[in-house]
């Protein structure tokens, strides 16, 4: 009898247990870089009623106990050489790669953060029908390495909000650089244009050992 009644528990416990149960993570994708290119939607784009304050960043970050906003989170994790956090979050010294420009920088002031899809971009290709905290959380995105790049001033203001058919870096990183592009399109759900397609997919043709890792966005 009370055999039958534990069994009969243990099967009440069986049953009511994935309503408790978080679904497990999803697997990061690999794929080469011709047939992640190849993944990605075509549609026209366009940037009626982009404004950047659209997109709030920098906010408090992955932890907002830490005193630092999104910005100096990337800058602390990407250094080369860690700086001293002081109060408020100031940095100094330290040491990062920039490398859209092959670029060591020794003073957190000189670098940007960079969208690796820019803002008016990610308008452009989708992110115009998000809701304002799913345009935030793209923003403030530390969920991928590639989605935020610590980099030069000067080659973010050349980069701008150009994609792929405006604008690469130099031909040494152009392989890495389109699969960071093509991986943070892939884990928003966003969108190319024909021009951008046709210059993605002539730098995948050059890159035949690349792969693109990427994570679909909660």
């Amino acid at each position: 009898m009370v055999k039958a009644v534990l069994r009969g528990l243990a099967a009440t416990a069986l049953a009511v247990l994935p309503a408790f149960v978080s679904a497990p993570a999803r697997a990061a994708e690999i794929l080469p870089l011709s047939e992640a290119v190849a993944g990605l939607p075509v549609v026209a784009e366009s940037r009626d009623g982009y404004d950047r304050n659209k997109f709030r960043h920098w906010n408090t970050g992955d932890d907002p106990t830490d005193g630092c906003n999104t910005r100096a989170e990337v800058l602390i994790h990407e250094a080369v050489t860690p700086p001293t956090v002081g109060a408020s979050c100031r940095l100094t010294g330290g040491s990062w790669w920039s490398y859209y420009d092959a670029t060591i920088v020794t003073s957190a002031s000189g670098l940007d953060i960079d969208h690796m899809v820019p803002l008016a971009e990610a308008w452009d290709s989708g992110a115009s029908a998000w809701a304002p905290r799913r345009r935030e959380a793209y923003a403030n995105d530390q969920g991928s390495e590639a989605s935020l790049v610590a980099v030069t001033a000067r080659s973010n203001r050349s980069k701008a909000d150009q994609d792929p058919a405006e604008w690469l870096p130099p031909a040494a990183v152009h392989c890495r650089y389109v699969a960071e592009w093509v991986g943070t399109k892939l884990r928003w759900g966003l969108a190319v244009d024909d021009a951008e397609l046709a210059a993605l997919e002539g730098t995948a043709a050059g890159c035949p050992g690349q792969t693109v890792t990427y994570e679909v966005a909660p």
